[in-house]
């Protein structure tokens, strides 16, 4: 198997083989154009968006800078999914973001790691595990997510957390390592935050 079929398996591979490269390269010239664009480029931005990503639906709205190893060639978005400033996805294999969900600033989601071993480090080993997140969660300003993660849907992961683990769904999740908080209640359906109260017949 070549490094570039080895790219999607979970195997510790090369990934500065010439062929890697070159490919890589050609995705990073398209992610350049995308963050030159100006903000009154709208329909440029989601043209380019849908011709960078290997799923991008609907609706799908991303802030620049982004920031992706492959500028997002292995990331399925769904639908009305939006990322506000700063996103970072190191997108050496496949990251699915469901419908809805959002991210907030500067948020990492990462699908590749290194070996501890030193000996194999020193030779820039790598290997990839997807990522999984799913419908209408939340992930607050400054979560990173590693790889191999899965989160379930209509979570929230709260600001600053690292997740390191699977996420279950409809729970709020905070922390370092990220850990599960409380489950999403009847209390959410009355309160949008703290003590404050959803006025439903303003919305």
């Amino acid at each position: 198997m070549t490094n570039m079929d080895l790219l999607h398996s979970g195997k510790i591979y090369a990934p500065g083989d010439e062929e890697i490269m070159t490919e890589q390269l050609k995705c990073l010239e398209k992610l350049y154009d995308f963050n030159m664009t100006r903000p009154s480029e709208q329909e440029k931005r989601e043209t380019m968006l849908k011709s960078m990503f290997a799923e991008f639906g609907e609706s799908c709205y991303i802030e620049p800078p982004l920031h992706a190893n492959w500028a997002g060639k292995h990331v399925h978005f769904g639908k009305n999914v939006y990322a506000n400033f700063g996103l970072t996805l190191v997108d050496d294999t496949h990251i699915y973001v469901g419908d809805g969900t959002m991210l907030g600033p500067n948020v990492v989601i990462a699908t590749a790691g290194h070996p501890i071993l030193p000996e194999l480090r020193e030779k820039q080993y790598q290997f990839n595990l997807p990522v999984h997140i799913g419908k209408n969660c939340w992930l607050g300003a400054g979560v990173i997510v590693m790889p191999g993660v899965t989160i379930g849907d209509n979570s929230v992961i709260g600001a600053g957390s690292v997740v390191t683990k699977d996420i279950p769904s409809n729970v709020v999740a905070v922390g370092n390592p990220c850990r599960v908080l409380r489950e999403i209640s009847d209390r959410d359906k009355e309160y949008y935050y703290k003590d404050k109260k959803i006025n439903y017949e303003d919305l």
